[in-house]
């Protein structure tokens, strides 16, 4: 029998491997320093397995307990745990197709910028990942507090979409000045 079906470890508990397999599975780990001092640290493979520490050491010992935990506890609840995503097989290139006048737009403002056309895409494609990010993240908080059940799904998606769009235009029309 296959444990492992479309990218996830099947999420019935009858006929899975035991506990342990999973517990041995590596999976990447994100940590930022904070601001104030200390750490945070994530797993993104593992949705809401996060923790933070004072110290390097303290944060990796924390965030192992943390996806011991995570695992344990899906496990125990019969629901899917994800194989870790492999960190190699990117080149780093693809190529795009643009229409003429939006690759105009994209050269026009690298120029306005100082930096090279590339430069100026790889930007723009990380800013709108981080705010994809920040997305994501308030949505899932806005679910594990419970959110309100009135709220159209989506709708702070939409209202920080918009935000985002607004200080964009701003930016933009102030660079033009």
């Amino acid at each position: 029998m296959t444990w492992i079906q479309q990218g996830a470890v099947m999420g019935s508990t009858e006929g899975r491997a035991p506990l342990e397999r999973y517990l041995r599975l590596r999976y990447p780990v994100t940590i930022l320093p904070e601001e104030e001092g200390g750490y945070f640290a994530e797993i993104p493979d593992l949705p809401g397995c996060m923790t933070q520490g004072e110290t390097l050491d303290e944060v990796f010992a924390m965030i192992e307990d943390a996806r011991r935990a995570w695992i344990t506890a899906s496990y125990e609840a019969g629901r899917a745990i994800p194989i870790p995503r492999a960190e190699t097989g990117y080149s780093g290139r693809f190529i795009v197709r643009a229409p003429a006048s939006l690759h105009r737009r994209l050269v026009d403002a690298a120029d306005r910028e100082g930096v090279s056309l590339k430069q100026y895409v790889v930007q723009l494609l990380a800013g709108r990942a981080d705010l994809a990010e920040v997305l994501r993240r308030i949505d899932e908080l806005g679910q594990a507090v419970g959110g309100d059940a009135d709220e159209p799904k989506g709708s702070r998606h939409e209202q920080l979409t918009a935000w985002a769009a607004s200080r964009s235009r701003r930016s933009r029309r102030a660079g033009s000045e």
